[in-house]
């Protein structure tokens, strides 16, 4: 029965029910950036901060600032992408062993999420899946087996602007970089983080002539294991389609 697991969550996850975290009791913070298949291709990134934006005034930002489900179908630079990832998710500071400072805010700068691309379109980059190494600006591949785009899609509730964008961004969630410090509480905050990073994505994507549509709708079970997620240590929380506009 799950009628009432959304008042559950709330109340059970109030600092009341809170013990000692286990940053609090002198365990080791988890990793940064989780480790990556080192035997897959690793592309370089053009520094992000020399990407060619045009002005682009805050009013105008939020006046402008909508859902886009259709584009030109017109591929974005590999210098564009760069700048997206930095937006959402770029490191400006890697502080000790235990946080990074980003270009988005996060609970306890925790910044407990890895960014994954389903790429359709990006010029100089072969088709499919890859993953954002933020602490380097780098991409890694994952799967660049054809099809995906269409696994990814039909995952997504078949919702077809998946494919017909030219970049979908999926966040994964990897909850003990987060519940390390906020124990159980965490959970909240991830979700707060997530709007976050993609209300980011949705002005990076004006600056540079693109629009963006966020999806929450998707099945978890297949999205997690197309990308090779067990579902619990680390989740897919949110993704988003970029594309040019028509």
């Amino acid at each position: 029965m799950t009628q009432n697991i959304g008042k559950e969550f709330m109340e059970k996850t109030r600092y009341r029910y809170l013990g000692d975290s286990d940053q609090a009791k002198g365990v080791a913070p988890p990793l940064l950036e989780q480790p990556y298949d080192e035997s897959k291709a690793v592309v370089e990134l053009p520094e992000p901060r020399r990407t060619e934006c045009g002005a682009y005034d805050l009013r105008t930002a939020f006046e402008e600032r909508r859902s886009l489900r259709s584009y030109s179908g017109e591929p974005l630079s590999l210098e564009e992408l760069s700048w997206l990832l930095w937006a959402t998710q770029g490191v400006k500071e890697v502080a000790g062993r235990q946080a990074t400072l980003r270009t988005v805010p996060s609970a306890g700068a925790r910044h407990a999420f890895e960014t994954y691309l389903l790429v359709n379109r990006v010029a100089g980059l072969e088709p499919g899946l890859y993953r954002f190494l933020a602490l380097d600006h780098r991409l890694v591949e994952v799967d660049l087996e054809p099809g995906i785009s269409d696994k990814v899609t039909a995952a997504s509730y078949r919702q077809v602007i998946v494919k017909r964008g030219a970049v979908t961004f999926i966040w994964v969630a990897v909850p003990y970089r987060m519940n390390w410090r906020y124990q159980e509480r965490g959970y909240r905050y991830l979700h707060l983080d997530a709007g976050h990073v993609c209300q980011n994505l949705y002005l990076a994507s004006e600056a540079i002539g693109c629009g963006a549509c966020a999806i929450g709708a998707f099945d978890d079970d297949e999205i997690n294991a197309l990308l090779g997620l067990d579902g619990v240590e680390r989740f897919v929380i949110y993704e988003a389609v970029v594309g040019r506009k028509p």
